[in-house]
C-alpha cells in the first residue's frame, strides 16, 4: 500500500479516525418515536427540514445532549458522547462537556451580560484568562459586523444583532460541531437577507461539521451542503441540496423545494399543479394600454402561445408578493384574462401544447408563477404590488 493510500492513525488498532458527527439517534416519548440515523463530515453542513413535529428540533436537542437517547449512539470526532440501549454500558457526557456550539431561534443571550461578555463567557468558562478571552471576543465580533456593539447589553440589541453575538458566542471556541435551531426564524424578511449572507460565509469557513434545522427551504438550498428530510420522526430523504431538490422522493418534499411553479384553481375552486419545474421563467415590463409600446396587458389571454417562441406560453399577470430569498428576490403573480385586475372569474383549466414542445399544460387565468430575480434584474424591474407584468413560462410537460 502506498503513503497516499495508507490510513490516517487514529485509535488503537490503526485504523483511520472518524471525523465529524457520526450518530444514531432514538429517542421515544410518548407515542412519537424518532429514528433517525446522521453522517455530517467536518467541514460540511447538513440541513434538517419536515414539517411540524416531525422531530427536527428534538434531534437537535438529543445531538446537544439536552434530552437523553432512548437508543443509539453520538460521536464527534471519533470521541463517543452518548450512547444508549445497546446492551453495552451506557455512556452520557452532559451538554456542557460535549464543546458544541449551539445557537438558538430565540438567541438566549445572558440579559445581564453585555455583547462582548456573552461571547467572553465561553473561553473564561474554560480558563483562558479574561484579557485573551475578551480579545478573541473582540475578532470575532469584529469579523461579523458588530465590534461597535460590544459595551450593548441583550435588551438594546435588534433580533438581528442578537443573532449575531448569539452566532459569535458558539463559534469563539472553535467547537467541532455546531448546531443552529431556526437561526433565522425570529427575524423580519430584510434582517433575514442580511443574516443568511454572513451565516453562509461563517459556514464556509467553518472546519467542524454543522447541522441546521429549517422550515425554510431557500435557508437549506443556500446555506447546506446536504439536506435530510424527516417526516414522522424518520428520514424519507438525504442527499445532496441539488438532487433533493431536483428529485423530491416524497409530495411534502416536492412542495417544500417548489421554485418556479403555476398552481392553479380550477372552476370549482379547487387547487393543483398545472406546472412545476426548475426551468427559467423570465419577466418583463408590461406598459398600460394605449401607451404605444405594444406591449399591453390587454393584447393577449393569459395563456398565448408566442410565436416563434416554441416550448413556451407568455402570459400576463399582476404582482401579489414580493420576497427575499437567499441573496435573490421572489417575485409572485397572478395570471389574468383581459378581465380587470382582481376578477373572480377563474376559467376551468385547459391543457394544450405549443410547437416543438411535447404536450402538457398551458398557464391559465388564477395561476400562479413565482420566479426568482437576481438583484440586478429585480433593481431594473422593480415591481410593485398589483403591477402587471409578462412573464414567458415553458409549456412543456
Amino acid at each position: 500500500m502506498s503513503p497516499a493510500a495508507a490510513p490516517s492513525p487514529g485509535g488503537p488498532d490503526g485504523r483511520e479516525r472518524p471525523d465529524g458527527l457520526d450518530a444514531r439517534v432514538v429517542v421515544e416519548r410518548a407515542a412519537f418515536r424518532l429514528d433517525v440515523a446522521l453522517r455530517v463530515p467536518a467541514g460540511s453542513t447538513t440541513a434538517v427540514v419536515g414539517p411540524n413535529g416531525a422531530g427536527k428540533s428534538t434531534l437537535l436537542r438529543a445531538l446537544a445532549g439536552l434530552a437523553p437517547l432512548t437508543a443509539g449512539r453520538v460521536a464527534l470526532d471519533g470521541r463517543e458522547l452518548e450512547r444508549a440501549g445497546d446492551g453495552d454500558p451506557a455512556v452520557r457526557i452532559p451538554a456542557e462537556g460535549r464543546g458544541i456550539g449551539v445557537v438558538f431561534q430565540d438567541h438566549l443571550l445572558f440579559p445581564h451580560l453585555s455583547a462582548l461578555g456573552n461571547v467572553a463567557f465561553g473561553p473564561r468558562a474554560h480558563g483562558v484568562p479574561r484579557a485573551d478571552a475578551e480579545g478573541r471576543a473582540r475578532a470575532l465580533l469584529d469579523r461579523l459586523g458588530i465590534a461597535h456593539l460590544a459595551d450593548r447589553r441583550p435588551a438594546a440589541l435588534s433580533g438581528g444583532q442578537s443573532q449575531r453575538v448569539a452566532l459569535a458566542r458558539a463559534l469563539v471556541l472553535e467547537p467541532p460541531l455546531l448546531l443552529l435551531d431556526e437561526p433565522m426564524a425570529a427575524l423580519d424578511a430584510g434582517t433575514r437577507l442580511d443574516v443568511r449572507d454572513l451565516l453562509a460565509d461563517e459556514l464556509r469557513r467553518f472546519g467542524g461539521a454543522a447541522v441546521l434545522v429549517t422550515h425554510d427551504p431557500v435557508d437549506a438550498l443556500a446555506l447546506a451542503d446536504r439536506i435530510l428530510v424527516l417526516e414522522d420522526g424518520r428520514a424519507v430523504q438525504e442527499g445532496a441540496a441539488a438532487e433533493v431538490a431536483a428529485r423530491p422522493a416524497t409530495g411534502y418534499v416536492a412542495r417544500l423545494l417548489g421554485m418556479n411553479r403555476v398552481a392553479v384553481r380550477d372552476a370549482a375552486g379547487r387547487p393543483g399543479v398545472l406546472f412545476a419545474a426548475p426551468a427559467d421563467v423570465e419577466l418583463s415590463r408590461v406598459g398600460p394600454p394605449g401607451d404605444g409600446d405594444g406591449d399591453s396587458g390587454a393584447d393577449s389571454g393569459p395563456g398565448e402561445q408566442g410565436q416563434g417562441d416554441p416550448g413556451h406560453v407568455r402570459a400576463t399577470g399582476a404582482v401579489r408578493r414580493v420576497e427575499a430569498a437567499a441573496g435573490r428576490i421572489r417575485v409572485t403573480l397572478r395570471l389574468v384574462a383581459p378581465a380587470p385586475v382582481g376578477s373572480d372569474a377563474v376559467p376551468e383549466v385547459m391543457p394544450g401544447t405549443s410547437p416543438g414542445a411535447s404536450p402538457g399544460p398551458v398557464p391559465v387565468a388564477g395561476a400562479e408563477v413565482t420566479a426568482e430575480l437576481d438583484a440586478a434584474a429585480f433593481a431594473a424591474l422593480r415591481p410593485a404590488t398589483g403591477e402587471l407584468l409578462r412573464v414567458r413560462v415553458p409549456c412543456g410537460a
